[in-house]
């Protein structure tokens, strides 16, 4: 095997283990014995432990990222809440140890980030549309970067709770996403109000 080979192979390995037993139930032993290397070896491509999970989430975090942007083709507000919700839950579907990696607590900084960071970068591109659609619409624009969140944060969940139910199907997820945060947004109050009082 190659150097590139090798290095790939340990990935591979490591990342079907932190997915199965997160990061403090996986150990450098148990990657080389499942890669049939010696432990130095993991040692010699990666540090230890916590550089072969930076790069295994880094590389997870670029994917995610990368299928969020190429979706969101621009067009009508709903058409991009749809694509967004659809390219989550593709990522969940196709992907899911990458997803459960992501979705965990990161014990270790990586050079893109936890998995919060990746969906405030996301929300960073939704808040932007939103700001122009309230402008355009009289609302205030001060407000995007909470809606921004909200519509990022219900997605992100919904795609962590279907990550084990996978019922119903996805574009059916996606959809029902879409109609509560469609048909809620459609009929936004400028100035909402709590009514328990």
């Amino acid at each position: 095997m190659t150097g590139a080979e090798r290095r790939q192979q340990l990935l591979n390995v490591a990342r079907a283990l932190f997915a199965e037993k997160g990061f403090d139930g996986t150990s450098i032993e148990e990657i080389a014995h499942r890669a049939n290397v010696s432990k130095p070896v993991v040692y010699e491509h990666f540090g230890g432990k916590e550089g072969i999970y930076a790069v295994v989430v880094d590389r997870e975090t670029q994917v995610l990222l990368d299928r969020m942007v190429s979706t969101l083709h621009g067009g009508h507000p709903r058409a991009m809440l749809e694509q967004a919700a659809s390219a989550l839950l593709g990522y969940v579907q196709d992907s899911h140890d990458g997803f459960r990696i992501l979705v965990r607590d990161s014990p270790v900084a990586s050079s893109t980030g936890t998995f919060s960071t990746l969906l405030n970068d996301i929300a960073g591109q939704v808040e932007h549309i939103l700001g122009q659609q309230f402008a355009a619409r009289g609302y205030d624009e001060k407000l995007a970067p909470l809606y921004a969140q909200a519509l990022v944060g219900m997605v992100a969940l919904t795609g962590q709770w279907w990550l084990d139910a996978r019922k119903p199907k996805r574009d059916e997820v996606a959809a029902h996403l879409v109609n509560l945060a469609w048909n809620g947004l459609s009929h936004l109050e400028h100035k909402p109000k709590l009514r328990l009082n």
